[in-house]
């Protein structure tokens, strides 16, 4: 059910976004009188599932959810129509219309994914406005789980200041931000220390995989959620809900506190001081030969650790006249991460190639609990993503497209069909060899 529900918010926010980008091309193509033969929702190769002609335009939908497409008549592009080329220019092709015309048609497509994005961002702000946690709320610092974060250079109490120079105002976004940076800054007892990220961060955290957890969090209380029954505190009176707050004496704030406190105490009996609802107890307890109390750590809410005084969460509300500039500079940051991303794949010594996903990846960004507001958060990302993949140089892309129509434009000089056929099947062999890497990562990681 699991799958279903993921796979459903999957293939309905990629068709919305494919309708939308092709319309892009399908509205400008129309309004300067060109034919457009075709419109199809996913590709259609030997046979379609769906497909009905309005005028001149055959809609459909294809059975391979690859993508989607218009096919704009006196043009080469993915449908290889390459007869057609060879017959006289009629006036309603798109090879008979001026630059500027086909340069609007081409970059259509993408002016809709960012402005949609932009659009759902704005909405988002409006209606649901944000809480987060604030990074300057965490007075202690960060509690650093596993290697990962002490190969980066953390440790736990570090108070992380700025990224790249740039202060963090939200905790959520510091992983994205240590994928994108180069070097930062942490208070640690009192002194302020600056250190590099290592290049190969990005491989190590992909190799560590994403059922690893967070490698820094925000410290935590020792919560109980329950006794393991073959445990030396089975018949203790800890409870589920407990928060023990002190260990023979010695206090404990956070979770990560109490490891040190329990390890040098192996093996002897001890007495917890515990925070059961408004009461405080003491309960007599065991610490086991390996240094632990044979309990289960519960999980903690971050509204949950705000109502027990730990942090302060910041929440905004937006009017519609404030979510507008609010969803648009969300975009704009979407935007530049993405694209820092990018450059790091480009990088080979980061490592950050192994972690370019296919549609698996995508699919399982998507929540197993059907939420609107993450669904669309989810959308504009997407369609920010769409947009600016669409728009790079790549012959069979937009981009490729835009590239050759503004070389006209500039030179005066046309390229010919034969060359255009031809970087269309080259971008084509491009972009099916960096589909089959990304699918081909994403098998991988499964059997992995």
């Amino acid at each position: 059910m699991e799958i279903l529900i993921k796979a459903s918010q999957f293939i309905l926010s990629l068709s919305l976004l494919i309708v939308l980008h092709e319309l892009g091309h399908f509205i400008p193509a129309k309004l300067f009188k060109t034919r457009v033969e075709k419109f199809y929702l996913f590709f259609d190769y030997k046979f379609s599932l769906f497909k009905k002609k309005v005028g001149e335009t055959v809609y459909g939908i294809g059975w391979i959810p690859l993508g989607g497409y218009v096919k704009i008549a006196g043009m080469i592009d993915e449908s290889m129509d390459t007869e057609q080329m060879q017959k006289p220019a009629q006036p309603w092709e798109f090879r008979s219309k001026p630059a500027w015309q086909r340069l609007i048609i081409m970059l259509g497509g993408v002016i809709v994914n960012f402005i949609l994005g932009i659009l759902i961002y704005i909405c988002l702000m409006w209606a649901y406005g944000e809480k987060y946690l604030p990074n300057e709320s965490l007075k202690d610092g960060v509690w650093v789980q596993d290697q990962l974060g002490k190969d980066l250079g953390l440790e736990t109490g570090d108070k992380i200041l700025t990224i790249d120079g740039q202060k963090i105002e939200k905790f959520r976004e510091l992983p994205l931000e240590f994928i994108n940076g180069t070097s930062y800054t942490v208070e640690r007892n009192g002194t302020v220390l600056k250190k590099e990220i290592p290049t190969d961060f990005i491989s190590k955290l992909v190799d560590r995989g994403k059922d690893a957890g967070a490698f820094i969090t925000p410290r935590y209380p020792f919560v109980i959620a329950g006794v393991q029954k073959d445990s030396l505190n089975a018949d203790s009176n800890i409870l589920p809900k407990d928060i023990i707050t002190a260990v023979n004496g010695q206090n404990i704030t956070y979770f990560d506190q109490a490891k040190p406190i329990l390890h040098s105490l192996k093996g002897q009996e001890v007495t917890l001081s515990v925070r059961r609802g408004k009461e405080n107890l003491s309960v007599p307890a065991k610490v086991s030969n390996y240094g632990n109390l044979g309990v289960a750590l519960g999980a903690v809410s971050l509204v949950d650790l705000e109502k027990l005084g730990y942090y302060n969460l910041a929440e905004r509300t937006y009017s519609f006249g404030e979510a507008i500039p609010a969803g648009t500079q969300k975009a704009w940051t979407t935007l530049t991460n993405y694209i820092k991303q990018m450059k790091k794949i480009l990088n080979p010594s980061t490592g950050a190639y192994k972690g370019l996903g296919g549609f698996i990846s995508i699919g399982s960004i998507f929540p197993s609990e059907f939420s609107w507001e993450t669904f669309w958060n989810i959308t504009a990302f997407l369609s920010i993503m769409l947009g600016f993949m669409n728009l790079l140089p790549i012959p069979a892309l937009d981009g490729g497209h835009v590239v050759f129509t503004l070389w006209e434009m500039i030179t005066g000089k046309k390229p010919g069909d034969k060359f255009l056929e031809y970087a269309q099947i080259t971008g084509f062999i491009l972009l099916i060899a960096l589909l089959l890497f990304a699918n081909g990562n994403d098998i991988f990681r499964l059997f992995k």
